[in-house]
């Protein structure tokens, strides 16, 4: 029988994980689907894991986001995504399934009403890198990114949907009035959180534990959450084809790491405080 929740291992990110999750192995699959994956394994993936997962999942490094697209594929009903990622992934790029890009796998599920993605702190959402997004669906409103702009110009701060430290929960509560009650599905990758709080494989970003704690909060006043994810804490790199370690390798920013207990730690606290107001078990 699926309980509530699980723990899905791809790469070891998380061990001796809080909350008695039952812990379904996938280890194997780590090296062949981290970062990107053609569609053919994508596929051989879902078919061998679909029955076996939960409504909520933590699993590993954000390198795998884009496996959140085949969590939200298992939702029956309509409803809007909400992402908390330091990155819009939204990148129209190929390959298809790739960490960066996995938003648009998600719009094109025909339940997914809209896609929302809050605390986007890298280069992406700005000239000239845009480019390179989904501004289709941003335009036609099916999608929305909200990046940080403290640090920008006035033009850029006048940039749809940018957000300062100074207001960014005004606009999400503006956000959650148009939720009108509908369903959601959310997901949180950690490096979203400011690099006091999170320890991952990428950029660090901006929001505070206590922000996110906040947020879930108002999320679940304003509508039920049928679903969710955790990941980005961080792992050791390991990949299955050279063209894919070439990729990630170029794409990844080069991080000061501390010990892997002062990881652990660090990763923990968060998870500890943000995965009982995401599952609804306070």
């Amino acid at each position: 029988m699926i309980g509530h929740a699980l723990h899905l291992n791809l790469d070891d990110a998380w061990r001796n994980e809080p909350f008695g999750l039952p812990v379904v192995e996938a280890r194997e699959w780590g090296p062949q689907l981290r970062f990107s994956a053609p569609p053919r394994l994508i596929d051989q993936f879902y078919r061998e894991f679909q029955s076996r997962l939960a409504p909520f999942l933590l699993y590993g490094s954000g390198d795998f986001h884009h496996l959140s697209a085949l969590w939200i594929r298992r939702v029956a009903q309509p409803l809007i995504v909400v992402s908390f990622d330091n990155h819009p992934d939204w990148d129209i790029r190929p390959p298809k399934w790739c960490c960066g890009g996995w938003i648009n796998r998600a719009l094109e599920l025909p339940h997914v009403r809209h896609v929302s993605v809050w605390g986007c702190g890298n280069f992406e959402c700005w000239w000239p890198h845009q480019i390179f997004g989904n501004r289709h669906a941003e335009r036609i409103g099916t999608l929305e990114v909200h990046p940080w702009a403290d640090d920008r110009s006035m033009k850029d701060r006048q940039r749809q949907g940018a957000i300062l430290r100074d207001n960014w929960r005004e606009h999400f509560e503006q956000f959650l009035r148009s939720l009108g009650g509908t369903n959601t599905y959310v997901t949180i990758d950690l490096d979203c959180l400011c690099a006091q709080e999170a320890v991952t494989n990428w950029e660090s970003g901006r929001f505070s534990i206590a922000d996110l704690e906040w947020a879930l909060g108002k999320l679940r006043e304003s509508s039920q959450i049928l679903g969710g994810d955790i990941c980005g804490a961080y792992s050791k790199p390991e990949y299955a084809r050279f063209k894919q370690r070439f990729a990630a390798e170029f794409d990844h920013p080069k991080i000061q790491l501390p010990s892997s207990d002062q990881i652990r730690a660090i990763n923990f606290k968060a998870l500890q405080n943000l995965w009982p107001p995401l599952t609804g078990t306070l």
